[in-house]
């Protein structure tokens, strides 16, 4: 099982191909989906694509690590765990077993922002999946029998994933740092400290305010209308009683006066790295006018081979053997602009990092060209014709904007809001983002053995 908001830098970077990449279309629209809601509150959206007799359903929370009580970090991605476990109808376990014996795959995933659950699966079989996950949805079991050794499991995953990774310890750390109050600092795992300390009763209070329907979005994605998927959702999920109306209260961040540096040396760090955040808005919080324009912006500066970032240290200068920068606007909270770079062997650090401060300033004072941007939104565009093919690409994206906050709309218009970018907004968007008391860098370097 998987979350997003990965600690590791890599894993972002493809996650961000991966899964912002379908919105990236030249169209009036994008995925064009059918959407509904039940009685109880559910919204129901389809997206249909008969390529294929397959279908994705996915079921999204709009509850994430941002949304735990303080003291209790880690409890959202707990449940993706526990919700594999005992319910009223099924054994531990069995809710895979039943998903593998009739030809599909499943998984889940927690954010800062939302949790999702998902099984791919022919569509003769997609009435079996959505039994078995409305069954869950309210009919979990929560006793230490079940919670005590998955949260064991948490805690190794905990272990292998960030302890056991430099570079995703040094990530966990610049996150804590960057984000003074917004709950983003806390990780999406959770504390060790923290996932050890939850209760059973801490756990059912999660359980009972968060998992019910009118908190539920349904994306189906694949061979189905919107009029062959309602009897079925009206059906399994529609007898569903909805909980307590829900208001998502986070808090917000205060104005950074200070840039940070993180350094962390580990003897098993191989290649050293630099990064560099820039505290942003999103779609929902801050300046939301700059939104489009820094993600243009990061495919001009930093986005794959031909960008001005990877030409100057990678190419020209031969400093780096990568460099790049990275940006996501889509969460409910303040977001980041980011760039990395790795130097060649032989190399300093603290030459990279020089060159990277220098196109930095650059960038700030000269701006971007329109030719540059242009090329950037055509390949921006260009990729998207190929991942909006998938099958399940469309029910991430659209799932993730609406668990998040965001709406349908936000998802279809995007082509155009993205062509309507001028090299103007993004000079603007960069001046208003690349400040230095809104930044933190963080440096991974070899520590050496004693004695060596």
């Amino acid at each position: 099982m998987t979350h997003n908001k990965s600690a590791l830098l890599g894993v972002a970077v493809i996650a961000a191909a991966i899964f912002i990449a379908p919105l990236h279309v030249a169209q009036a629209s994008v995925f064009n989906p059918e959407s509904f809601m039940l009685k109880n509150g559910m919204q129901v959206v389809v997206i249909s694509n008969h390529r294929a007799p397959i279908v994705r359903h996915m079921v999204w929370y709009k509850v994430g690590a941002a949304d735990e009580p303080r003291g209790k970090s880690g409890i959202a991605h707990f449940f993706e765990h526990l919700m594999f476990k005992k319910t009223k109808t099924l054994k531990s376990g069995e809710f895979s077993r039943i998903v593998a014996r009739n030809g599909g795959r499943d998984n889940a995933f927690t954010s800062h922002d939302y949790t999702g659950y998902h099984q791919s699966i022919a569509v003769d079989r997609l009435e079996t999946v959505m039994k078995l996950e409305a069954d869950r949805m309210r009919g979990l079991i929560l006793e230490d029998d079940q919670i005590e050794p998955e949260r064991q499991v948490v805690l190794e995953e905990r272990r292998s994933r960030i302890e056991n990774s430099p570079g995703a310890k040094l990530s966990e750390q610049m996150n804590a740092a960057m984000f003074i109050n917004y709950p983003y600092h806390d990780p999406v795992i959770g504390w060790e400290h923290e996932i050890k300390s939850l209760t059973k009763v801490d756990l059912k209070k999660f359980y009972d305010q968060w998992y019910r329907p009118n908190n539920a979005v349904l994306v189906v994605a694949g061979d189905i209308t919107a009029a062959q998927l309602r009897p079925l959702a009206e059906k399994y999920y529609g007898a569903i009683k909805a909980g307590k109306a829900i208001k998502r209260t986070r808090t917000t961040e205060p104005p950074h006066n200070a840039a940070i540096r993180i350094t962390l040396r580990d003897q098993r760090v191989r290649q050293p790295s630099i990064r560099r955040r820039y505290l942003a808005p999103s779609l929902q919080y801050g300046e939301r006018k700059h939104v489009y324009p820094l993600e243009v912006l990061s495919q001009v500066f930093g986005g794959g081979s031909t960008s001005t970032l990877y030409r100057s240290l990678v190419i020209k200068q031969k400093l780096a053997v990568s460099a790049g920068a990275f940006y996501d606007g889509d969460g409910m909270g303040p977001s980041s602009f980011g760039f990395f770079a790795s130097p060649r062997p032989g190399v300093s650090i603290e030459k990279v990092e020089a060159a990277l401060d220098t196109e930095i300033a650059k960038l700030i004072e000269l701006g971007v060209s329109k030719m540059n941007v242009d090329r950037a939104k055509n390949t921006m565009q260009a990729e998207a014709i190929y991942a909006r093919d998938s099958v399940g690409g469309g029910a991430r994206v659209i799932g993730a904007a609406l668990a998040s906050g965001l709406t349908i709309a936000d998802v279809e218009e995007w082509p155009e809001r993205i062509k309507a970018v001028t090299a103007e907004q993004i000079n603007a968007a960069a001046k208003a983002v690349l400040i230095e008391e809104n930044s933190i860098t963080g440096l991974l370097l070899n520590k050496k053995k004693k004695g060596s």
